[in-house]
């Protein structure tokens, strides 16, 4: 599924703030180490998505009840739930010119229920003519997301027939009901509790 931008302004796929503020050291510093051995934007944004995926645990994965959400916290902290992992993600493909942005899916338990919204993201490189969704939450038993710009290689797929879907929009920034549960939690159990069910 190719997502929908929110905004009509390609510069809000660029842009830094409080949440993805790539124009902080450790993200520019990130960044440019990831780039001194990735010679194209293509292989760049595969090392920075797989650099996020693999080097920063899913908090729920590791047992670490911290709770991020700034991008450089996600990299300084090491540790994020999906939402601030696609946070830190977003922020060091930014950090090099690539445009991003933030998706997100309803997913639930297998039987439908505790639904929560999940967070991904999805890029364009120049020369595509598409944004790519890519889920940088980790893999796990069960769990095999990919990089690819072609077919989609995410870390699930949603089950309608659960009451599962995927959101089409695009967001320069999260949504205001993700990011008020982030900045409010004590820890992550208290999170659990704080995430919408639905956009």
């Amino acid at each position: 599924m190719e997502p929908v931008p929110q905004s009509a302004a390609s510069a809000d796929y660029l842009a830094a703030d409080e949440v993805i503020d790539h124009g902080h050291p450790l993200v520019r510093e990130t960044a440019a180490r990831l780039r001194a051995a990735a010679p194209t934007p293509h292989d760049y944004a595969r090392a920075a998505y797989v650099f996020v995926r693999d080097t920063i645990p899913h908090s729920a994965d590791s047992g670490d009840p911290r709770v991020t959400w700034r991008a450089s916290d996600v990299l300084d902290r090491r540790t994020g739930i999906c939402h601030a992992k696609s946070h830190a993600l977003v922020a060091l493909l930014r950090a090099e010119g690539i445009p991003a942005g933030l998706c997100y899916q309803r997913l639930t338990d297998d039987d439908g229920s505790n639904p929560l919204v999940h967070g991904l993201i999805a890029l364009r490189l120049a020369g595509h003519d598409r944004w790519a969704r890519q889920d940088p939450r980790g893999n796990k038993p069960g769990v095999d997301a990919r990089f690819s710009l072609r077919e989609e290689r995410l870390a699930w797929v949603p089950r309608p027939e659960r009451g599962e879907c995927d959101y089409p929009g695009l967001y320069p920034g999260p949504p205001r009901a993700v990011l008020r549960a982030l900045r409010t939690a004590a820890d992550r159990a208290h999170l659990w509790q704080l995430l919408p069910t639905e956009l």
